[in-house]
């Protein structure tokens, strides 16, 4: 990503060409192999994600793009997987890229030890290896003093629920308590999700195609990922960088939301003109256009802050993930309305990504949760 100014002291954000290929290049290849019926496939049936779709990006090399070439992947800056993120969300694509490519891969990076990113990085990047988060266990949102999950000796102990790619993951890193005070009662954990110790039972969540698992663990081999009473702070550092991701995927779908129902409002005729000259329609899209383009503003500026380590990236990644959330949310509903009767019903494509908003609205942490957040590091900055 290139940054200089225009006139008049605007910023101008823009991707190398480079990148631009690499974007290219995965939007190609999804709208050939990840086809709406695709994601209907998996929202419909039982597999756990599309299978074929995901060894392709494997061959592609997509596990591998922000993993140091020293482990397998391609070495790349933060700024490649943002663009193929961007891509996956278009198409709302029913595979792990989420949770493997940037959850597990960035958590890793951030805490794993040599001899755990030699083996788990090196599996990720050659697609021997689906990772997950496992941080939630029901419906409230997790704290460090409301989870149960323990972890001693060398075992891991408890439920979690729901696991994003949970059936499909063969390893989790998961947030237990440890037995520390406040903050520090809890610390990343690693588990093979292979072994008998470990049962997944499949749960249904809005978003049929990103299959969710509850998994119990009963004496399950483990091992700490990072320092012991460390996992809040660490959590927290990883949901900022993901959240500069996942608003990229969250751009890339709410821009799909808004062409399909300007599409759908050029050719659907009412009255003897096409619905998209009235009024009504021309503010909706308009509305939807608005709030994209502030939220890919947002998204570049933590793109930015997130590769260069700024200082304002807690910040920017706070932005970023409202500003999407917002943007998604909106075009995927109003794609919805913009159909009419036809876009409430099943075999309408508009579900896709209406489910897809709902679920990345909450997989980090939710909406208020992000606003909160802004506002508290918009006063520590103006105390500074």
């Amino acid at each position: 990503m290139r940054a200089g100014l225009l006139g008049s002291g605007i910023m101008n954000f823009d991707f190398s060409d480079d990148q631009k290929l690499l974007k290219e290049q995965v939007r190609k290849f999804l709208a050939d192999k990840c086809p709406t019926k695709v994601v209907r496939r998996v929202l419909d049936g039982n597999e756990t994600h599309a299978d074929e779709v995901w060894k392709g990006l494997v061959d592609l090399g997509v596990p591998g793009i922000g993993i140091p070439e020293e482990y397998g992947g391609s070495g790349l800056s933060p700024l490649e997987v943002c663009v193929v993120a961007e891509e996956i969300g278009r198409a709302a694509a029913p595979v792990p890229f989420d949770t493997s490519v940037v959850l597990a891969t960035e958590a890793l990076k951030l805490a794993g030890s040599d001899a755990q990113k030699k083996k788990w990085l090196t599996d990720l990047a050659s697609g021997k290896a689906i990772g997950t988060l496992a941080i939630a266990e029901g419906p409230q949102p997790p704290k460090p003093r409301n989870i149960r999950t323990t972890f001693g000796g060398g075992r891991l102990n408890g439920k979690k629920v729901p696991v994003t790619d949970g059936e499909a993951a063969t390893f989790a890193i998961a947030l237990a308590n440890t037995g520390g005070a406040g903050d520090r009662a809890v610390s990343l954990v690693l588990v093979d999700l292979k072994q008998a110790a470990v049962t997944k039972k499949r749960v249904e969540t809005i978003d049929p195609a990103r299959k969710h698992a509850e998994l119990t663990f009963k004496d399950a081999s483990a091992e700490l990922l990072g320092g012991e009473g460390e996992g809040w702070r660490l959590l927290e550092r990883l949901y900022d960088a993901a959240a500069v991701y996942f608003a990229f995927a969250q751009v890339g779908g709410a821009e799909a939301a808004m062409w399909m129902a300007r599409d759908y409002a050029l050719q659907r005729q009412a009255f003897g003109r096409a619905i998209g000259s009235y009024q009504a329609i021309k503010h909706k899209l308009a509305d939807c256009y608005v709030k994209l383009e502030l939220a890919r503003s947002n998204a570049y500026y933590g793109a930015m802050m997130l590769t260069e380590g700024g200082a304002d990236l807690a910040l920017a990644a706070a932005a970023a993930r409202i500003a999407a959330t917002e943007a998604y949310d909106f075009a995927a509903k109003e794609n919805i309305q913009t159909h009419g009767g036809i876009g409430f019903t099943w075999e309408a494509d508009t579900q896709f990504h209406y489910r897809r908003s709902r679920l990345m609205a909450l997989s980090i942490g939710g909406p208020m949760a992000w606003k909160d957040k802004l506002v508290s590091r918009l006063e520590q900055k103006n105390a500074a």
